[in-house]
């Protein structure tokens, strides 16, 4: 599945939805969602977008501006983020690759620790992680600078550069 196409995005917010009638009601009307792949067009395996830009979604709701969901408040954005963190897993673990679904919840806890720590600098990691999914590339204790550039390495520096720009424009 490509990540641009509307059945990802539809997916992400007909499965949140079905699932809670809180995540429905912080659903936004389908002309003000934005449906912007950030690091998906990066994967080298496409079939792990929908679980890629899920997970992505769930980031975006604990530390940025989502694209599909507004929720209310801090509260019910916390705990759709949180869902949409372990549905993308699970969409992911379906693949049966165990490297992916580890080099994705190591990226969920360091973005996690790098935003307690106040450190924003977490778009190297993305890019890193998405570029080469399933090689633990976060595995070394490496800077956002050397992430970057394995991501550049793996899937293009123009490429990389866009959803590093894509991504500082959702989280500030």
């Amino acid at each position: 599945m490509r990540a641009s196409s509307v059945d990802l995005w539809d997916a992400i917010a007909g499965e949140a939805v079905a699932e809670s009638p809180l995540w429905a009601e912080a659903l936004l009307p389908e002309d003000a969602r934005e449906h912007l792949p950030v690091f998906s067009p990066l994967l080298a395996e496409s079939r792990f977008a929908l679980g890629l830009e899920t997970i992505y979604e769930g980031y975006l709701l604990h530390y940025g501006r989502p694209r599909l969901f507004a929720p209310g408040d801090g509260h019910n954005a916390l705990l759709l983020g949180d869902y949409l963190y372990a549905h993308g897993l699970v969409r992911v673990a379906a693949h049966d690759d165990v490297d992916a679904v580890a080099d994705l919840a190591a990226l969920i806890s360091l973005c996690a620790q790098l935003r307690a720590d106040g450190d924003g600098g977490d778009g190297g990691a993305w890019a890193a992680t998405a570029a080469l999914l399933g090689s633990a590339p976060l595995s070394d204790a490496r800077g956002a600078d050397e992430l970057a550039a394995s991501a550049r390495a793996a899937a293009g520096a123009n490429p990389v550069a866009a959803a590093l720009s894509l991504h500082a424009a959702r989280v500030g």
